[in-house]
């Protein structure tokens, strides 16, 4: 299970005013309580700041590193500025947020997966637009193996996001998200998966009880990484619970350490 702290985001209020004073205490303060509450990776995320993007980026970065020792997952709609931010990662295997199967997207940024040997988050989208259905996303993760993979990028390394969506708006929103996994899953056994998985909620009330349900699900059918606040005491309860239960968990160990170290709540 890779979980991604997602909170060192401009798009946050407190990250943006943090940035704007280059308060460098609250960022290593968020970076330090994401990876103590069970993030493997962080990422960072200054797309809302489209004037200096890169400086931020590289300041983010060296803060954060200066703080947690921590693979990060560089994230922005800009190849520039995630390039920028891959040559400063210091510690273990970066990942990349991410790439798609639209060409001018893909062409960006395949050189900086191959060149940086780093996880990419792998959207299933392409040129068509958002997927409509499951059959739409496995039709675009397929492209996206054969292209990943003839570039040399290995399967370990690939993270189909099956992009979820409100199941507010859409009805079978959640279905599509379900079956792309399980069909990805067949096909290509060694693959991750990866989602912001709150946008299943979106518009809804008691969100948090919508989205924990969804991990739940995405966790059975092969989910095995998510983009979210790991300070979420009791979503992350939900998760150890599921590895647990889903035989993921060697004698419970990780389920009974995290009981101990308070890392989640019921």
């Amino acid at each position: 299970m890779l979980i991604i702290g997602e909170l060192i985001n401009t798009s946050r209020k407190a990250i943006k005013e943090a940035v704007e004073k280059k308060d460098a205490n609250y960022i290593q303060q968020v970076a330090r309580e994401q990876l103590e509450a069970g993030a493997n990776y962080i990422d960072v995320n200054c797309g809302t700041m489209i004037n200096n993007e890169i400086e931020i980026m590289e300041w983010l970065v060296k803060t954060v590193q200066e703080a947690v020792e921590v693979p990060l997952s560089i994230d922005s709609p800009d190849p520039k500025v995630i390039e920028a931010g891959l040559r400063l990662v210091k510690y273990g295997q970066p990942m990349i947020n991410s790439i798609s199967d639209e060409k001018e997207r893909f062409d960006s940024i395949l050189p900086l997966v191959v060149k940086y040997n780093a996880k990419i988050v792998a959207l299933c989208m392409d040129d068509t637009g958002m997927p409509e259905t499951g059959e739409d996303r496995v039709r675009v993760a397929k492209s996206l193996y054969l292209k990943l993979t003839k570039a040399g990028v290995s399967d370990e390394n690939i993270y189909f996001d099956p992009l979820v969506k409100p199941i507010s708006a859409v009805e079978k929103a959640g279905v599509e998200v379900l079956e792309s996994i399980k069909f990805i899953k067949i096909l290509y056994p060694d693959v991750h998966f990866t989602c912001g998985l709150s946008n299943v909620s979106y518009g809804l009330p008691n969100r948090k009880v919508l989205n924990r349900l969804f991990v739940v699900q995405t966790m059975t059918l092969g989910m095995d990484g998510y983009i979210l606040n790991p300070s979420d005491k009791e979503m992350m309860g939900v998760i150890y619970a599921s590895l647990a239960l889903l035989g993921q968990d060697a004698y419970c160990m990780n389920y009974l350490t995290a009981h101990r170290k308070g890392l989640y709540e019921v």
